[in-house]
């Protein structure tokens, strides 16, 4: 009997090993448990109970300095819990919130708002705790990251929004996160690649110092952040989360009775014509193209687009109440009345850039 070459020998062990590889991939459980010892373990991560990050900002271009602070068990405050804003601010402290100093506003949000507050509570990031945030965990598979082999993660949240998570196969550390959403309020959802790097350990974790963010259809970057410093377990409270209570003007009360009945097109109406019955003398045209646009970015344009018009209509030579208006038209999808805002508002005051601006945008989504 001949005996077999050395390849048809090789060629039987494979069929006796079957198809099963030679490294076997961890179970999602598994990648995450290893993420949280390379960062530290879990009684670091645990004793972490607050985290203040400082550092540089940079979008379009332009940058500045930014803060962050978030604190067990779901609180965030984008600003200086120790040295709060009197111009804006966003946070969580059980709901989403913004603050505009001017014209002195508290809006609880819903919607994109809402979600883009929530989506970043957590002070170690989506893998630590996962089950306790509610979230799930599903292994995709393995991909590359800036050459490097990474196991990719898919992180379902409790409300179904989804984000995919990169872990560096040798180090355990994040590498990157994918997800799809809204860039700004209006905008179209964009798909997007944060990169994580400058790891540096803070009180016994290891935190990543930057963070890029880019299209991944055009490579475009989106936004940075460099941290300056991070400081962890400071004596923060609660209080600190939240808005500024303020002592409001009748006008302000009326702002914020438009924003809760958003829904109701009828009380909006109704609430804003008794406000100009009883203050008959208050200016009311910045005001209503302010909260106009609020109630438009939470989703209902019935209310904004009801309340816009009633107010070009009472200050017809308003370029601002125009432009309101022509704003709504468009985010509404009413692109023939949002060119006749945009116009008028052009008739009224031929300087009036933000007009221009939405004349130049409506061009360009017809051609």
């Amino acid at each position: 009997m001949k005996h077999p070459r050395w390849h048809d020998w090789l060629f039987m062990l494979t069929l006796c090993m079957g198809s099963a590889p030679v490294h076997a991939m961890p179970s999602a459980d598994t990648i995450a448990a290893n993420y949280v010892r390379a960062i530290g373990g879990q009684g670091a991560c645990d004793a972490i109970r607050n985290v203040v990050i400082r550092g540089s900002y940079s979008e379009a271009g332009q940058s500045m300095s930014a803060v962050v602070a978030r604190m067990r068990p779901f609180y965030i405050l984008v600003g200086d819990p120790l040295k709060r804003s009197a111009d804006f601010e966003e946070g969580y402290d059980g709901s989403a919130w913004e603050f505009y100093g001017d014209p002195g506003i508290v809006l609880r949000t819903v919607g994109p708002a809402s979600a883009a507050s929530r989506h970043g509570l957590y002070i170690l990031g989506d893998l630590v705790d996962t089950r306790k945030q509610g979230s799930t965990l599903t292994l995709i598979g393995l991909g590359k990251i800036a050459g490097h082999d990474a196991y990719q993660l898919r992180v379902r949240m409790m409300d179904g929004f989804e984000q995919d998570e990169f872990v560096d196969a040798k180090t355990w550390l994040l590498l990157a996160t994918r997800k799809v959403a809204k860039v700004h309020a209006f905008g179209a959802d964009i798909a997007s690649e944060t990169r994580f790097s400058d790891y540096r350990r803070v009180g016994g974790v290891l935190f990543a110092f930057r963070n890029d963010e880019t299209e991944i259809a055009t490579g475009k970057v989106l936004n940075s952040f460099q941290a300056a410093t991070i400081e962890v377990n400071q004596d923060l409270d609660p209080s600190m989360f939240s808005p500024p209570q303020l002592n409001r003007t009748p006008l302000q009360m009326l702002m914020d009775e438009l924003f809760q009945e958003r829904e109701d097109v009828q009380a909006v109406l109704w609430t804003y014509h008794g406000f100009r019955t009883a203050y008959p003398n208050t200016d009311t045209d910045a005001a209503l193209e302010v909260i106009g646009y609020q109630i438009l970015k939470m989703g209902d344009p019935q209310s904004a687009i009801a309340l816009l018009q009633q107010n070009a209509a009472d200050y017809p030579k308003s370029s601002g109440a125009a432009f309101g208006l022509g704003r709504a038209y468009a985010a509404a999808g009413r692109a023939a009345e949002a060119k006749r805002a945009f116009e008028r508002a052009l008739s009224l005051d031929p300087g009036d850039e933000r007009a221009q601006q939405g004349l130049d945008q409506l061009s360009g989504q017809q051609h």
